[in-house]
């Protein structure tokens, strides 16, 4: 009689332990599985739409921006008041050397810049060209057919989360999309959300926050789909990812364990 329980137990426990080692294959299986629609960038939307709506890029000069601006003309004696260098001194060896560069101005929260001769200038909320060109209007009471040329020096984007290098990047040409931000920072993990990629921008002085899916076509025309200067970028982690830290990062070790155990257990009491 004990012998035949004995023999049961064992089949019912190499049932159950069998069992359990499925089951942790299948979770295994499971939260490794990830549908390529969750994965690939611009799959799903209208075919018909194709292109990108130029109105959606308009840079416009923005608070705390700094601003480098060369006036130039055939007379350069009448342009060199316009023109104001920095020289960066060099003490070491006694004397005082230096490399001019060109002044840089801050556009203050009022939005102005003070300019030389001219005074304070509307900056805030122009684009680069119409301020070239109203500069260019005032300068001409001073120099003959000036041309006047800004930049923003200090134009960034900040690219924060699930993506294999964050940090802030510098943009020298003052244009960059959404996606082209991304690939700076090295692209999103396999754990970095697409379906909800976060924007930040500051606007009329208050941060605003967008959400873009990145599976979607339609993320070509999203207002955020380019970049302005110190926007934020967002990839926040998938539920797996959340969930893996929230037990600990020993957990998974502890199940590789434990799952070794149980196929041990299940073969030796076969």
């Amino acid at each position: 009689m004990n012998e035949i329980l004995n023999l049961m137990f064992q089949k019912v426990n190499q049932f159950f332990n069998r069992k359990c080692v499925y089951f942790l294959l299948l979770v295994f299986a499971l939260q490794a599985c990830k549908s390529p629609k969750e994965i690939v960038y611009f799959r799903d939307g209208d075919e018909n739409n194709t292109g990108i709506k130029s109105n959606y890029y308009d840079l416009k000069i923005a608070p705390d921006d700094l601003l480098s601006i060369t006036v130039s003309a055939m007379d350069l004696e009448a342009v060199r008041p316009f023109n104001l260098p920095i020289i960066s001194l060099n003490n070491t060896d006694g004397r005082a050397t230096g490399q001019p560069v060109l002044q840089t101005y801050l556009v203050s929260r009022d939005g102005k810049i003070n300019f030389p001769v001219l005074g304070q200038i509307e900056a805030a909320g122009l684009t680069r060209s119409i301020l070239e060109k109203e500069l260019s209007e005032k300068l001409k009471k001073f120099v003959t057919d000036p041309i006047v040329t800004v930049r923003i020096t200090n134009f960034k984007v900040t690219v924060l989360g699930e993506v294999a290098r964050p940090g802030s990047f510098t943009i020298p040409n003052e244009r960059i999309s959404l996606p082209e931000a991304l690939g700076l920072a090295g692209d999103m993990t396999i754990q970095g959300k697409r379906q909800n990629v976060s924007v930040i921008r500051e606007e009329n002085g208050k941060p605003k926050q967008y959400f873009v899916n990145m599976t979607k076509k339609e993320t070509f025309y999203s207002p955020v789909y380019f970049l302005k200067q110190n926007d934020i970028v967002y990839v926040e982690p998938n539920s797996t990812k959340i969930k893996s830290s929230s037990v600990g990062p020993n957990t998974t070790i502890w199940l590789s364990i434990v799952s070794t155990l149980i196929t041990l257990i299940a073969v030796i009491t076969r």
